[in-house]
């Protein structure tokens, strides 16, 4: 898979909603419900972190539920992205980018989305090819402000605003022409996966899924 491809599927997951959940569970047995209340919200797209010791087994589990798109998260290494591949994962997100990631997603046909921090990164992987890209950590990298700078002159790049994203900031980021989505873990709070609250977490996508943009 070419840079190309790659950001023109990132592209496509992006634009699917508003928000992408950004996901750490510990537990793989409630996995598939939580994916279904998410979907059934309007957020089918889904970052599983490799947090967690059962991550790979919670993105198998979630790979199974209909209308969702499963991505891993925090992909380091090479092993990363292969595990990630094996276990069902559609596509990758990183929170910077190496060559030695670069290479094995492109190997492994796992589309990416590479974090940038500064305009010499979002530089760097432009020329490398990739056109869509994850601002992280958005709020202590300068926030709304820092993203609108970065686009002013790059604007070729478009941008996953991740890290200290909530429903608060969320629409701020999303007015800017070069933010396709957000990432945020608001929609699926700690509380309401413990209390298996499926109910609750589908009302908080749904709300994150009417964001304009």
């Amino acid at each position: 898979m070419t840079p190309m491809e790659a950001s023109n599927e990132a592209a496509r997951i992006c634009n699917l909603a508003p928000v992408v959940p950004v996901l750490v569970v510990d537990d793989a047995s409630i996995a598939a419900d939580l994916a279904a209340a998410l979907v059934k919200g309007g957020l089918p797209a889904l970052e599983v972190t490799l947090r967690t010791d059962a991550a790979l087994d919670v993105i198998r589990e979630m790979a199974q539920v209909e209308g969702g798109v499963v991505g891993a998260g925090t992909l380091l290494t090479p092993w990363d992205v292969e595990a990630a591949k094996e276990a069902g994962a559609t596509f990758g997100v990183s929170p910077g980018a190496t060559d030695a990631l670069l290479e094995a997603c492109a190997a492994n046909d796992l589309p990416l989305l590479p974090g940038a921090a500064t305009a010499s990164e979002a530089m760097r992987l432009l020329e490398a090819g990739y056109t869509v890209q994850k601002f992280f950590p958005a709020e202590a990298n300068g926030g709304v402000p820092a993203l609108k700078a970065i686009g002013a002159p790059i604007p070729q790049v478009k941008f996953c605003p991740t890290g200290g994203v909530s429903l608060k900031n969320a629409n701020d980021y999303l007015s800017l022409p070069n933010t396709l989505c957000v990432g945020g873990s608001w929609v699926a709070p700690k509380d309401l996966i413990t209390s298996k609250d499926w109910a609750g977490i589908t009302a908080l996508a749904e709300e994150a899924a009417a964001l304009p943009r």
